[in-house]
């Protein structure tokens, strides 16, 4: 990919960028940091060429496998909930998809560990961040469910696909002072925020979402 790739032309150009962070602005994110970040990352690199038009609408655009590139609208607000008391230094993501998610994570903490379960998805997702030169990632190939425990406690936990009910694994690898954000259900889904602290975890529930369910088993 060359410098144009990334800048982008027509519908992928910096003033449709630029329309996008004023539709986010509208809908509630308020978070300067990451909307800058967002601004600036080539979403349309992360989808098929044919779809690259529509990447800087505020919708989910299919990847293949059954999977989809989150709305920009949710990877903001998911992002704007997990920093909003501080930074994070290390943080576990779960589902590494398209590597959208997990290259605005990494502009705004010091490390990332993404887990993905579909091999062709994550084998995508890490030629991106070679492109983007994003060195503070680490990837694995593995049932995200069960997380990353070698790696852990994790200050930050932030899951893109919906477990019927959060896994207790990944409570456990929450450092204290860290935040999870997860969607959770089946056919009614809500996006939660879930913190760890002296007294133990609290749960807050933040807004209906649609995200495809967490599933188990890698796929090769």
């Amino acid at each position: 990919m060359n410098d144009v790739d990334l800048r982008g032309i027509g519908m992928t150009s910096q003033r449709t960028r630029d329309r996008l962070i004023q539709r986010l602005r509208e809908e509630g994110i308020t978070s300067a940091a990451v909307l800058d970040v967002i601004r600036n990352v080539p979403r349309h690199i992360f989808v098929d060429e044919a779809l690259s038009h529509r990447a800087y609408e505020d919708t989910a655009l299919p990847i293949g496998h059954g999977q989809t590139l989150s709305q920009p609208y949710i990877v903001a607000r998911m992002t704007e909930l997990l920093l909003a008391d501080g930074p994070r230094h290390r943080v576990l993501e779960i589902g590494t998809g398209s590597g959208y998610q997990t290259t605005v994570l990494a502009q705004l903490v010091e490390q990332v560990f993404s887990v993905e379960r579909i091999r062709p998805l994550q084998e995508k997702a890490r030629q991106r961040l070679r492109t983007l030169k994003l060195q503070n990632v680490q990837l694995k190939h593995a049932d995200g469910g069960m997380g990353w425990p070698e790696q852990g406690p994790f200050d930050g936990i932030l899951v893109t696909a919906a477990p019927e009910s959060v896994p207790p694994e990944l409570i456990e690898q929450l450092a204290p002072g860290g935040r999870l954000v997860i969607p959770v259900g089946g056919e009614k889904q809500e996006l939660m925020l879930i913190s760890k602290d002296e007294e133990g975890v609290n749960v807050e529930r933040v807004e209906p979402v649609r995200f495809v369910p967490l599933l188990a088993g890698a796929i090769r």
